[in-house]
């Protein structure tokens, strides 16, 4: 394994500068980001926002080390990612990053605690100590009396809190949530962001989210907003939110 992955982190867990990223068919080129800047601090709550094809989900696949930026340089725990092999990168995703998805991706065979101690499995833990851990975080989720039922006898509330304890399980320092709520009603919604900023606060977790609603972005602390490719806000989630609301005011009014 690479020393690269051993370095110590610095003051921010997330630092982006001037990253791009391009997709190739043929000879043709079609750049989707541009020149991205992002420090993101040890115990931030960051919101992005942005329309579809505004490139939020790029580059949040480059946030969560499943894609790699075209130019520019991405340090992820004071960790170059751009001089990564696939097998590095693997790693890195493991130790440092716990994901949310919209679709829960909870796999239907096995059990919620099989589903949550699956990341310290693939880590090589032992799989009697990896199940112990699992158990703690759905204790934390309030789920621990499920622990031997399978996705499909929950409701959606319940896995994506299920979710949320699988990516807590290894105790990484950054969650990144893809639209968590995005296939929840209002009152679960309100409850896993409630979670997420539980964490946040209690833990000391830095947490990405990727969402389209401002009512969700509203429980972050800090909002970025991207369109086509570039920012077009990076402050105060409040603010953020204030500004967007009056822009969509004006639009409607013109």
């Amino acid at each position: 394994m690479s020393a690269a992955l051993n370095q110590v982190a610095g003051q921010h867990l997330i630092d982006i500068r001037k990253v791009s990223k391009s997709y190739f068919s043929g000879t043709v080129e079609t750049q989707v980001l541009f020149g991205i800047d992002l420090a993101v601090p040890r115990g931030d709550f960051l919101a992005v926002m942005g329309q579809s094809g505004s490139g939020k989900s790029t580059l949040m696949n480059i946030f969560g080390c499943l894609d790699q930026a075209t130019g520019g340089t991405y340090l992820l725990n004071g960790i170059d990612t751009l001089t990564l092999s696939r097998a590095e990168l693997a790693t890195i995703r493991n130790r440092t990053i716990g994901f949310v998805f919209q679709s829960f991706n909870l796999i239907k065979r096995m059990s919620v605690a099989e589903n949550v101690a699956l990341p310290l499995i693939y880590a090589g833990v032992a799989r009697k100590q990896a199940h112990a851990k699992a158990l703690v975080e759905l204790e934390r989720v309030g789920l621990k009396e499920l622990a031997q039922r399978t996705p499909n006898q929950l409701s959606g509330g319940q896995q994506q809190r299920v979710a949320i304890a699988r990516a807590l399980v290894g105790d990484p320092p950054l969650i990144l949530a893809d639209e968590p709520t995005g296939n929840l009603d209002t009152q679960t919604s309100i409850d896993i962001m409630r979670s997420f900023q539980q964490l946040n606060e209690e833990r000391g977790i830095t947490i990405l989210l990727v969402t389209h609603e401002p009512d969700i972005a509203a429980y972050s602390k800090r909002l970025m907003r991207l369109k086509d490719g570039r920012v077009l806000y990076d402050g105060p989630a409040a603010e953020g939110l204030r500004q967007l609301a009056q822009s969509h005011e004006q639009l409607a009014s013109a």
